[in-house]
């Protein structure tokens, strides 16, 4: 097989980051792509860091091993078969499954950080980011976790306020403009996506 095409995606939490892949990947058949996330990369649990409050903050690039991300990215572009285990920072009780991540035409990698860290981000072929006004993503964040996995208002905003958005401002929007291709999802991004599959299936050949 031929060194794989691989391309980036990025974003701000609740840009439309899972819905993007979601419509990327169903455009290609199983096999011709490989999506490595970076949300089973988290450090465990009792390594990440802690706020003021107590509260664990998962949205800080502490709380990732890119090293190791970066180094399965690496196996996987030289033809290896990746395996992990399933991160489950949302139920630490849960037994993980098994992840395993097969070399393919096209390795998709996704993840706020993406971009942050230099090993990984010069892996990238090709690198996408989803961008959105704030206040969108907020109405989106606070639907995510206050109505569809249950969390308390206040908690949904007090973590974005302390949370998501001070690492956006830091850690996230300075790389913006690294990305070879920005894509406004204020209300949809079909257009772009659809420049992204056909630009894809042109590097590929597929």
């Amino acid at each position: 097989m031929n060194k794989p095409y691989i391309v980036g995606i990025t974003g701000g939490s609740a840009s439309g980051k899972t819905l993007f892949l979601e419509k990327l990947l169903n455009a290609f058949e199983p096999h011709q792509v490989c999506l490595i996330s970076q949300d089973n990369y988290y450090r465990p649990r009792h390594q990440q860091p802690i706020d003021d409050k107590g509260i664990h903050n998962f949205d800080t690039p502490h709380s990732i091993d890119f090293e190791q991300y970066a180094d399965d990215i690496r196996k996987i572009q030289s033809g290896e078969t990746v395996t992990r285990p399933e991160y489950t920072f949302n139920n630490p009780n849960k037994i993980p499954n098994i992840l395993k991540f097969t070399p393919a035409p096209v390795v998709v990698v996704e993840g706020i950080f993406v971009l942050y860290y230099p090993e990984l981000a010069h892996l990238l072929d090709l690198k996408v980011f989803i961008d959105a006004k704030d206040y969108i993503k907020l109405k989106r964040r606070i639907v995510r976790d206050k109505v569809e996995r249950g969390y308390e208002l206040d908690d949904v905003l007090y973590r974005y306020e302390k949370h998501v958005m001070p690492t956006y401002e830091k850690y996230i929007e300075p790389f913006k403009h690294d990305a070879d291709i920005i894509i406004p999802n204020n209300h949809n991004f079909d257009r772009a996506l659809d420049l992204v599959k056909s630009y894809l299936r042109v590097k590929t050949s597929l």
